[in-house]
C-alpha cells in the first residue's frame, strides 16, 4: 500500500523559508505525478504546485511562481518543495498528493494524500 509522509513544516518569519519534504512508500514512486497542495482555516484546498514523473515538467499557482520551487528525488522516492520569501498569507497546512500516470492541479484528479504538515509565517 502506498504511504506519503510529509515532514519539514514548521513556524518561521516572513521573508524566511522552509523546505517540505513527502517520502512515499512503495517502489512504485516513479510512476506517480507529484503535487503539494495546501488549506488555510475556512478556507478550501488550493494547489500550489505539481511536477511530472521524470521531473520534466513543473506548475505553479500565481501566488508562489517565482518564490516555492518543487522538485523530487526519485531515487529516494521523495518530493520537495522549497518555500521562499515566505509571507503571512502561505500560513496553511500542507499536503502532498500522488496522481498514477498523471500530472494536474485539481484537488479531485489526486488519488493518494498525505496527513499533512503545519507552516505558521508570522509577521
Amino acid at each position: 500500500q502506498v504511504q506519503l509522509v510529509e515532514s519539514g513544516g514548521g513556524s518561521v518569519q516572513a521573508g524566511g523559508s522552509l523546505r517540505l519534504s513527502c517520502v512515499v512508500s512503495g517502489r512504485t514512486f516513479s510512476s506517480y505525478g507529484m503535487g503539494w497542495f495546501r488549506q488555510a482555516p475556512g478556507k478550501e484546498r488550493e494547489f500550489v504546485a505539481a511536477i511530472s514523473r521524470s521531473g520534466g515538467s513543473t506548475y505553479y499557482a500565481n501566488s508562489v511562481k517565482g518564490r516555492f520551487t518543487i522538485s523530487r528525488d526519485n531515487a529516494k522516492n521523495t518530493v520537495y518543495l522549497q518555500m521562499n520569501s515566505l509571507k503571512p498569507e502561505d500560513t496553511a497546512v500542507y499536503y502532498c498528493a500522488a496522481v498514477a500516470y498523471g500530472f494536474g492541479i485539481r484537488t479531485a484528479e489526486y488519488e493518494l494524500w498525505g496527513q499533512g504538515t503545519q507552516v505558521t509565517v508570522s509577521s
